[in-house]
């Protein structure tokens, strides 16, 4: 079923052998990270982390992160990681931590030719505004946030559809990312309606082969499953 998907795979994380072994993977076409993933990684260097990456991977787009909040040293960082390889992507949040637009700073990025990924959209209006940032600037890349849109209780697809729609007329050459996926129906959904690319974890990839799995089947697998571990714990009642 996998082969009916146009939506491009990028791998979302922050440890090093677990990016390396998927950099091989055919199913993953790019890769993200951010600061928090790097965190819980225990990284401590960046520049020493991002650089051993990209000498390994040279081809596929990958996207790191400023760790700035002065829009002035983010600009400066911006412009540091743009130049450590062809294929990375500067990702820039669209405000600072106290709610300032970062738009005037992408669209100043974007038309010095930066490939920049904005992150932590979650409305339209967000899409609209980072959209005319990036009219006529650098190839780009925009990720919505559906996944944590779906954890305030709100349907994601309707958003995605309009963000879509948005970049389509204002900036055709941003991608769409549906990012923080929390199910591999997630990939299908991005899929259904033509967004460009979604981010999944190390553990959400390894679940895509079981897109169009016999229900029946997985049932019983699921049953037998239960079974093995009453068994291995040795339950009785």
């Amino acid at each position: 079923m996998l082969e009916s998907i146009s939506t491009r795979i990028f791998a979302d994380g922050a440890d090093l052998e677990q990016i390396l072994q998927l950099a091989g993977d055919a199913r993953v076409q790019g890769f993200t990270t951010n600061p928090t993933l790097m965190w819980k990684a225990g990284l401590t260097d960046y520049s020493e982390f991002a650089r051993g990456l990209l000498e390994q991977i040279t081809e596929k787009p990958i996207s790191f992160e400023v760790v700035a909040d002065d829009e002035d040293e983010i600009g400066r960082q911006a412009r540091v990681i743009a130049t450590w390889g062809p294929n990375v992507y500067v990702k820039v949040p669209v405000t600072t931590s106290d709610g300032r637009s970062l738009a005037p700073l992408v669209r100043e990025l974007s038309e010095e030719g930066i490939k920049v990924n904005v992150t932590a959209l979650m409305t339209p209006k967000q899409v609209e505004v980072v959209a005319d940032a990036l009219r006529s600037g650098a190839p780009s890349c925009v990720s919505v946030f559906a996944g944590r849109i779906a954890d305030a209780g709100v349907e994601p697809l309707p958003i995605m559809k309009t963000s879509l729609e948005i970049l389509a007329s204002t900036a055709p050459d941003s991608e769409l990312i549906w990012a923080s996926p929390r199910e591999v129906l997630n990939l299908v959904q991005a899929n259904s309606i033509g967004c460009h690319i979604i981010t999944m974890t190390h553990d959400l990839i390894a679940k895509v082969d079981l897109l169009g799995k016999d229900l029946d089947e997985y049932s019983l697998e699921t049953v037998q499953m239960f079974r093995t571990s009453a068994l291995t714990a040795g339950f009785e009642l």
